[in-house]
């Protein structure tokens, strides 16, 4: 592949391969309301570090217009959700180029904008809020994980075949294709598609797709790995002339979007030891999928590290002082929110996680005779923050449980 400099974002490292990243979310800033919990967050920092590394990667994403939910909580502690539309624009740069993509036999139009202000290697987003589109195509960019079914397709349709479409009309040569989760399965597809084009069989571009593909799998339980129905796949045009049979090959049937990744990956990777000892044990029966190796999340660093804290450490200071002025910081902020009033002389437990069944915010709670004591004397004073999803009763059924313990 050519190695030439490309203007449209890339940093110009000429020894390592380029690489393009897809993900449904970014968790970039608290103002860019484009990421619903920890894989966005992942995503977010991967882009800061490649900037700030000079890596040779760019983001592929999409133009969420109202974002993730924004979740209160109701006189009667109900969790209830409230949608915005955020003008994201004047953070974002018009590249100028708009690609389609036929969904249900219809041409989306999908524009391309360009975002680097965060800091970040560049990171384009797709946008279907267009002038001219149908309505309801138009709402496809609406809501990150606003839908199911037709509409999850629809996005996740946009992300990855949409996605390569956009690579190519910027003019990037890319040499490796990076899923982060399922979603983005669709950008194999589309590679797949262009070397049918060319005239490969279907194992052909499977192979040769898959020496460009690599796969980051998460959630460690089956309910959160997206399956969809084959003839829904086929009804949306996302097979991309792929048969039922062929599909099938890939992802089984029902059609799993894991399944597929790590088929049609060289390479996959697990966010934590542990959780690569739970994924290979997880999916040790999908046959022809690639190895999962376990590589543990980092974080960037000036994003989530007080540099009072680093520089105190490096000049041998007293860092006691510094964590306890973060803590009083902490102490203000949770009281101007909540009005509770928290001591910073004792142990305070923070716990920042989507409230989901399997990540058990509510475990702490389960041996009142140890933990109300504890809290009672304020000896442990526990500051959650994390919402559910719009859809998930389960989930809000946590958060709930959590604020009725606040308020006891």
């Amino acid at each position: 592949m050519s190695r030439k400099q490309i203007t449209t974002g890339m940093a110009n490292n000429t020894t390592l391969p380029r690489v393009a990243y897809f993900c449904m979310e970014y968790g970039l800033d608290t103002s860019f309301k484009a990421y619903a919990g920890g894989l966005g967050i992942l995503a977010g920092d991967y882009l800061k570090g490649a900037k700030d590394h000079e890596y040779p990667i760019v983001g592929i994403g999409i133009k969420w217009k109202q974002g993730y939910t924004d979740q209160l909580i109701g006189e009667d502690g109900i969790p209830y959700d409230t949608y915005h539309n955020y003008d994201y624009e004047k953070l974002l740069e018009d590249t100028g180029v708009v690609v389609s993509v036929e969904i249900r036999r219809r041409e989306v139009r999908c524009k391309v904008w360009k975002m680097t202000c965060f800091g970040n290697a560049t990171l384009y987003l797709l946008d279907t809020d267009i002038e001219g589109q149908q309505e309801a195509d138009g709402w496809i960019s609406g809501q990150l994980y606003g839908w199911f079914g037709e509409e999850r397709i629809a996005q996740e349709m946009v992300l990855g075949i949409g996605g390569v479409r956009a690579l190519r009309a910027l003019g990037l040569d890319i040499d490796v294709y990076h899923f982060n989760e399922g979603h983005a399965l669709f950008a194999g597809f589309e590679l797949m598609r262009e070397k049918m084009e060319k005239g490969h069989s279907f194992d052909e571009a499977w192979a040769a797709s898959r020496k460009q593909i690599v796969f980051t799998t998460h959630t460690p339980v089956l309910q959160g790995n997206e399956s969809h129905p084959i003839d829904r796949l086929l009804y949306m045009g996302a097979n991309l002339n792929m048969s039922a049979a062929q599909l099938k090959k890939l992802g089984g049937d029902p059609f799993n979007m894991t399944v597929g990744a790590l088929r049609l990956s060289r390479m996959s990777n697990a966010v934590a030891q542990l959780h690569g000892v739970t994924a290979n044990e997880m999916w040790k029966k999908v046959k022809g999928r690639s190895k999962i190796v376990a590589i543990t999340n980092a974080i960037h660093r000036p994003t989530w590290v007080d540099p009072a804290m680093i520089q105190t450490a490096e000049a041998g200071g007293d860092l006691w002082q510094a964590h306890m002025r973060n803590k009083k910081q902490l102490v203000e902020f949770v009281k101007s929110r909540t009005g509770a009033q928290l001591n910073p002389e004792n142990l305070i437990i923070g716990f920042s996680r989507r409230a989901v069944p399997y990540k058990r915010s509510d475990l702490i709670f389960s041996k009142p005779d140890i933990i109300d004591p504890l809290l009672r004397e304020q000896k442990v004073q526990v500051v959650f923050s994390g919402r559910a999803h719009p859809l998930d009763d389960n989930g809000k059924e946590i958060a709930a449980n959590l604020v009725a313990m606040a308020r006891r």
